[in-house]
């Protein structure tokens, strides 16, 4: 037999709250933010024949 579920407790609740809040201030506080990641390698130009690149 399975007990009925009852809901976060107010415990769990301030706290997810208070994650959320820090959250959001986090975000507040970086943006703008920088540009995105860049997940791929550029071309390499003619100025850095000099150096080697792996792929």
């Amino acid at each position: 037999m399975t007990k009925p579920h009852t809901g976060p407790s107010p415990e769990e609740i301030k706290e997810k709250q208070a994650l959320e809040d820090a959250l959001v201030e986090g975000l507040k506080e970086t943006f703008p933010g920088s540009d995105p990641v860049n997940v791929t390698q550029p071309a390499p130009s003619r100025a850095d024949g000099h150096v080697k690149r792996t792929d």
